[in-house]
């Protein structure tokens, strides 16, 4: 190991030796706390195994994007103490059914479930959403909230 560099092959800055910085490392080398607060609250909504696996598995192309998505939407916004979790992904919910982003969904269905909103509650945002955004894109978010749910429950 050369001078100034960690036992995990990272610089002192916090950079790689491909010239890449440590997620969550500024340029000083310092941990940013925004940062791992997103990383925590990202983990606690969608589960440990399914972000630790898409850190895991991202290319080099699309790791800047989900840094971003870990800072600045989990710790940044979902930290944030105006509303609460439940209330954040019926928010979610509502806004992925408008976008018609099926996999984000999905994975917001099960976070949603998570932080405690019922399927009951799931049903009725998306109810809510053929009203404002078209039945289309409704009919479709039921499809994929009803599949996580089974996949949840065990019926799937």
């Amino acid at each position: 190991m050369s001078s100034g560099t960690r036992e995990d092959g990272t610089r002192e800055d916090g950079t790689r030796e491909d010239g890449t910085r440590e997620p969550g490392t500024r340029e000083d080398g310092t941990r940013d706390d925004v940062y791992d607060a997103g990383l925590r609250m990202r983990k606690a909504v969608l589960g440990a195994e399914h972000v630790e696996r898409s850190l895991e598995e991202v290319s080099d192309f699309a790791r800047p994007v989900q840094e971003l998505v870990t800072e600045y939407c989990w710790g940044a916004v979902w930290t944030r103490p105006g509303i609460d979790k439940r209330t954040r992904s019926m928010i979610n919910l509502a806004m992925l059914t408008a976008l018609n982003r099926g996999h984000e969904l999905a994975v917001h269905v099960r976070g949603a479930l998570t932080n405690g909103v019922t399927e009951e509650e799931i049903q009725e945002v998306l109810l809510q959403t053929a009203v404002y955004v078209g039945v289309p894109a409704s009919l479709e978010s039921f499809r994929v909230a009803e599949r996580v749910i089974n996949e949840v429950n065990g019926d799937g």
